[in-house]
């Protein structure tokens, strides 16, 4: 007879060592640590601006400070002469003086006398021998942070509005190189591409910050591909931030039809003026058929998409797990919960009551028994990273014989898995755990809408029985407190869903419900994860962590900086917990500022990375976690499979060492493709949006600026959370001056302010559906909804013209 379950075999739960700081990281979208820091980050233009570093004006100050300039005084009055300068308050000086400052400026700043003179001079050629400072004509000096009026710069890529942002070609300063705004190239010269080097007129517009003016081109690489639209004979690419038009010369059309989706690389010309010349390598399909949206991102985004045929047959060769030499769990009714559209079901849960605590089983697709170290499958799904999924398809990690077939626990049919069960007290603190290899078969695949509403109605499914339901939300309270009492950061970020009809036209952009059961699989899947990452500490074995580093401290000052417009306080200092950010969220929580501060507080987190050495889950408030629960879609948790197979002889098809070595370059890798996913995805979102916006272009709608910077303002609607640009020439006409401390934007003549999280009126002017770009207007009317507040007198902005 079957065994009803798994005995404990396990391990009293690791205690965090006394006085370790949790350190932090975010999961992916399926799960709850997804939905804290990190979703940023990564990549693409910021619709919320970040809090920037206020602007300010710094005086001339030997680096000393106060005593040394008191003892400077002292020797002037006794008619003593004042000591050299050391390099570090000559730096400090040169970095804090406006403009060029000549050997006789840093004399008389010092108190130096002539007899003086020659040691100076030797000190300034020690300082720029070390890089701090540089000669510029026979007296002046200027230090390496200032740049001067004409210097060759590179362009890096474009802002939000679609300008050249580039960087300086020669950098000697310490921290970052500033970033040069290009102005636009006249009419009929082509606009600067990435990678392209100009020599640049350039004219300081704030700390960090310059304006450039092209003034000759000197050459630099051009893109190696292009993706566009063919119309007209030219090639219109589909990236918003490349405004350069390309022309496809007769006879390089391959082809090609008016409308297609085309790669194209450029052709070697002379041409200084017009588009540039490009021929049509690549035709990929129709602009405006079904699903031609996501194969934009798709090849945008360089994501692989087809799979080779050596992994198609490998996986469509794939048959059932044998029962020999796994426990037996078909008897315990295990139930998926996933969303209503999903495919690949990759994890199982069930709980009961044990003693005053609870039992819990998770059961994880044996994607490992499948896909062995050094196969066809194995190395396309590394190349892949991780599944990609799109409003009109999915990219899958693993062929689909595979992804939707024998690794997908599917209702009442046999599937083999790892499991862990754990067990918890009554306050969800976790007392042992084991894991194991088994024979499953799912009773139920249900959704969480389904879940909800039986807990709701305090009943059950009709192919479960009475109180299973029931005991998964007792079992998921304990743990939620155990969470509480952890103090993680929650952040409330609504998604959007984008639904189509059946010929793949946008019907609808709706909020994506955020249910009590989809925060009961998260707890579980966090709840197996850090077990995952406990068990393979004490088995000595390779683990690829999920990591989560606190804020920056340049970042922790931005938002400080940002939260100090609302008039709310962080804790002075970088060691901050997750309960800190917690209890900013909970001011501002069903107010207008709520989803605004939100954003703020994840742009001000950082991002969560996969990696071999361990530095803990700072969001989650966890000393060590790693990602277990998800091997169908994610290639981090496969290799965690494979350790933990290895670690407990459960099987032949464990981590091998040639892989255990690679585990830092694989890190780098799956942590890029990941970052690469969820920019594709949020890229297709927003070209949804703008497919579904374009039918509305005219009307008004109700939204709030979320950024505000030197070209215009951002706003996002109220509605559907789509958001776009106002450029700076559709407000009044007016000089506007940016405050960037208080992210405000004030007129000088009109004295209407817009600053962050206004309420305004904003009209669609135009939503392009093949760049995903949207342009919005501020609407004239009552001064509270559109045209923003009174410019309060006598406050001092940074000028922007």
């Amino acid at each position: 007879m079957p065994r009803r379950g798994p005995p404990v075999k396990g391990h009293k739960a690791r205690a965090r060592k006394p006085g370790a700081a949790p350190s932090a990281g975010r999961g992916t979208p399926r799960h709850a640590e997804d939905a804290t820091p990190g979703r940023d980050a990564v990549e693409g233009p910021a619709r919320v601006a970040k809090a920037p570093a206020k602007p300010h004006r710094a005086v001339a100050k030997s680096a000393a400070g106060p005593r040394a300039s008191a003892k400077r005084r002292a020797a002037a009055r006794s008619d003593e002469p004042a000591a050299l300068p050391s390099k570090a308050e000559l730096r400090t000086f040169l970095a804090s003086a406006s403009g060029r400052v000549t050997k006789s400026d840093i004399a008389r700043h010092f108190g130096l006398t002539s007899d003086q003179r020659p040691a100076l001079r030797a000190l300034m050629r020690d300082l720029a021998a070390e890089g701090g400072s540089a000669p510029a004509g026979k007296r002046a000096v200027i230090h390496p942070t200032r740049l001067p009026e004409i210097a060759p710069v590179e362009v890096t890529g474009t802002d939000p509005d679609g300008d050249p942002i580039a960087r300086p070609v020669a950098w000697q300063g310490e921290g970052r190189p500033p970033v040069i705004y290009m102005r636009p190239e006249p009419n009929g010269h082509p606009a600067l591409t990435a990678g392209e080097r100009v020599l640049a007129r350039l004219r300081p517009i704030g700390p960090g910050k310059y304006e450039g003016r092209t003034f000759k081109r000197i050459g630099g690489a051009a893109p190696a591909r292009i993706l566009g639209v063919f119309e007209d004979g030219r090639i219109i690419p589909t990236d918003r931030r490349q405004k350069g038009i390309w022309q496809v010369p007769p006879g390089e059309e391959n082809g090609a039809k008016p409308g297609e989706i085309v790669f194209a690389e450029p052709l070697p010309s002379t041409r200084h003026l017009g588009p540039k010349p490009a021929r049509i390598t690549e035709r990929l399909g129709v602009m405006g058929e079904p699903r031609s949206v996501s194969l934009v991102c798709i090849h945008a985004h360089g994501i692989p998409d087809i799979f080779p045929a050596e992994a198609v047959q490998q996986a469509e060769k794939a048959r059932a797990v044998a029962a020999r030499g796994r426990t037996d769990l078909r008897d315990i009714p295990l139930v998926t919960i996933d969303g209503e559209d999903a495919r690949d079901f990759d994890d199982a849960v069930f709980a009961e009551p044990d003693g005053d605590g609870w039992r819990v089983l998770v059961a994880i697709a044996d994607v490992a028994h499948y896909v062995t170290p050094g196969s066809h499958l194995d190395r396309e799904a590394w190349a892949r990273g991780n599944s990609v999924y799109f409003p009109d398809r999915v990219v899958p990690m693993l062929p689909e014989a595979l992804s939707n077939g024998w690794c997908s626990l599917r209702p009442n049919e046999e599937r083999g898995c790892l499991y862990v069960e754990m067990r918890f007290d009554a306050q969800g603190r976790k007392h042992a755990h084991a894991f194991g290899r088994g024979l499953m078969r799912s009773a139920a695949r249900l959704t969480y809408e389904q879940v909800q509403e039986a807990a709701d109605a305090g009943t059950d499914p009709a192919s479960l029985a009475s109180g299973h339901v029931a005991r998964l939300y007792g079992a998921f309270r304990a743990l939620l407190a155990a969470r509480e009492k952890r103090g993680t950061l929650d952040l409330d970020m609504p998604e959007r869903r984008v639904v189509l009809d059946k010929q793949g036209r946008v019907t609808a952009v709706v909020p994506r419900a955020r249910l009590d059961s989809h925060r009961l699989i998260e707890e579980f899947m966090v709840a197996a994860n850090v077990c995952a990452a406990e068990e393979l500490e004490r088995l000595i074995q390779p683990c690829m962590y999920r990591v989560h580093d606190r804020p920056s401290d340049q970042k922790l000052e931005g938002l400080r900086q940002f939260l100090a417009t609302f008039e709310i306080t962080l804790p002075p200092g970088g060691n901050l917990h997750p309960r800190d950010f917690a209890r900013v969220l909970d001011k501002v929580r069903g107010t207008p500022e709520e989803r605004l501060v939100n954003e703020a507080v994840l742009r001000g987190q950082s991002q969560a990375a996969y990696s071999p050495d361990n530095i803990g889950h700072f969001g989650l408030a966890l000393a060590r976690y790693a990602h277990f629960t998800s091997p169908i879609r994610r290639y981090a948790d496969l290799l965690v499979h494979r350790a933990l197979i290895r670690g407990l002889k459960l099987g032949p098809d464990g981590l091998h060492e040639t892989e255990a070595a690679r585990f830092p370059d694989t890190a780098e890798h799956i942590t890029a493709t990941e970052r690469r996913a969820a920019a594709a995805e949020r890229d297709a979102v927003d070209r949804y949006l703008a497919a579904f916006m374009a039918q509305r272009v005219g009307e008004s709608f109700e939204a709030r600026i979320s950024g505000v910077t030197r070209f215009g303002l951002f706003v996002t609607l109220e509605e559907n959370g789509a958001s776009g640009i106002v450029p700076l020439g559709s407000l009044p006409d007016d000089r506007w001056d940016l405050d960037e401390a208080t992210q405000m934007l004030a007129g000088r003549r009109t004295r209407l302010t817009f600053s962050l999280g206004q309420a305004v009126e904003a009209r669609l002017a135009e939503a392009t559906p093949r760049t995903g770009g949207m342009v919005f207007h501020i609407m004239q009317g009552l001064p509270a909804r559109g045209r923003g507040r009174p410019a309060p007198k006598g406050r001092q902005r940074e000028r922007r013209h």
